[in-house]
């Protein structure tokens, strides 16, 4: 694998002279990286999305694991890296697909899953917000670091956002780690054995290697849960309703990626006759369960801490929430203005759809603000042709358009 820092792929130069090889360079990385975490604290395992030791060659350095090392880990979850260093590498594969579909789900809305540059991923703002599309291929150690003082494991709001990010990463671990277990990645786990599902034909074949959606659920809330369970806070604190919360939506989360698998098939026969069909369990795509999960984000519901220190509805007169939908404990901000306190990074020059009279419109983007016109020059593919055989063709052209500004 290929950090594009010429590491690991070949020997690199430096200024003195010597050529090391790339197991010196990869200890050279984690020393580097051990500096780095005196200026930087992490507040999550959300931080394996961006660090730069997921590669198998860095797990075991002269047979020392470096789990300890890992920025962002619990006690708990630092224990289950010990005993499954190769699954690391899908966590963090989990938590960067996380964040691209909330960055995706949200690219209409004033709080579109976007945050300063800094290497613990969710800045000063409670976990909520994801590092930028373009940075979240950088290694840590090459962003220049903030000035950002640490933040405490229950801080910030527990919003809507709150319960949606916590969920996408959730399902986003299941999806990776079930995923690894198909393709032969991970020694602890295989193929699919889910149970042949009641309602397939009889002569159809159950079989195949499907994605091992129990393996990658167990894992996931063993391992994601595990910061929140080793918590304890007094019976009826704001501390043990958020605590409450996140596992919720976590499972939630977990819950929308299972409900969403489907069994696929292939044909067998002669001609394509389909006489004989081999079926297996798959994971929908992804995008499928953001979408899910937008879905409840945009219905979820609104709770409180009764006498008996449990989760309830505020409003009893609406359905009260399964496990599978998403909850919260405090209104959203705006996200109109930047404010350090709530971690809204504002509206002030975002993009707008004038004619729109949605979220993405400029009346409701900009809050009453305003916006600004400006002719842009876009370069897009064009006059495509098919070619025998087998490629399209297309010329690249130029034109102006105009775009608006939120002030």
């Amino acid at each position: 694998m290929n950090l594009g820092l010429g590491c690991v792929s070949r020997p690199v130069c430096w200024p003195i002279g010597s050529v090391l090889d790339s197991r010196h360079c990869v200890f050279a990385l984690t020393l580097l990286t051990l500096l780095m975490q005196v200026v930087v604290e992490a507040n999550s395992w959300w931080s394996l999305a961006m660090n730069p030791l997921l590669i198998p060659e860095a797990y075991i350095i002269g047979a020392q694991p470096l789990c300890s090392q890992l920025v962002g880990l619990s006690q708990g979850q630092k224990k289950l890296c010990q005993l499954y260093q190769d699954h690391m590498q899908y966590i963090g594969e989990g938590a960067k697909t996380g964040i691209r579909e909330c960055q995706y789900q949200f690219r209409h809305r004033r709080w579109n899953c976007s945050t300063v540059d800094n290497s613990s991923v969710f800045g000063r703002v409670m976990q909520i917000v994801f590092i930028e599309t373009s940075s979240a291929a950088i290694p840590p150690f090459l962003f220049s670091l903030p000035d950002i003082a640490p933040m405490s494991d229950h801080s910030g709001p527990s919003s809507r956002e709150t319960a949606f990010t916590y969920a996408i990463s959730a399902a986003g671990v299941v999806n990776a780690v079930s995923r690894a277990c198909r393709e032969g990645e991970l020694s602890s786990c295989g193929c699919s054995r889910a149970a042949r599902p009641k309602d397939l034909p009889r002569d159809w074949l159950w079989g195949g290697c499907g994605d091992n959606l129990n393996y990658g659920y167990r894992f996931s809330k063993e391992f994601v849960d595990a910061r929140e369970r080793e918590k304890s806070y007094p019976k009826g604190s704001y501390e043990s309703a958020r605590l409450m919360m996140n596992i919720h939506n976590n499972e939630a989360g977990r819950r929308t990626v299972s409900d969403l698998a489907n069994v696929s098939c292939k044909c067998h026969g002669v001609s394509g006759s389909c006489s004989l069909k081999t079926c297996w369990l798959q994971l929908a795509d992804f995008r499928k369960v953001g979408d899910a999960l937008k879905e409840k984000y945009d219905s979820a519901a609104s709770m409180k801490l009764n006498t008996r220190g449990k989760l309830v509805q505020m409003h009893s007169k609406f359905n009260a929430p399964t496990s599978h939908d998403l909850v919260y404990i405090e209104p959203s901000p705006d996200y109109c203005l930047k404010n350090q306190s709530t971690g809204s990074l504002g509206t002030v020059g975002r993009l707008c759809n004038k004619t729109s009279e949605g979220m993405d419109g400029c009346e409701l983007m900009c809050c009453g603000r305003g916006y600004d016109q400006y002719k842009a020059q876009i370069v897009e593919r064009c006059h495509c042709k098919f070619h025998w055989c087998c490629y399209v063709k297309c010329k690249r052209c130029t034109k102006i358009v105009d775009q608006f500004v939120c002030k």
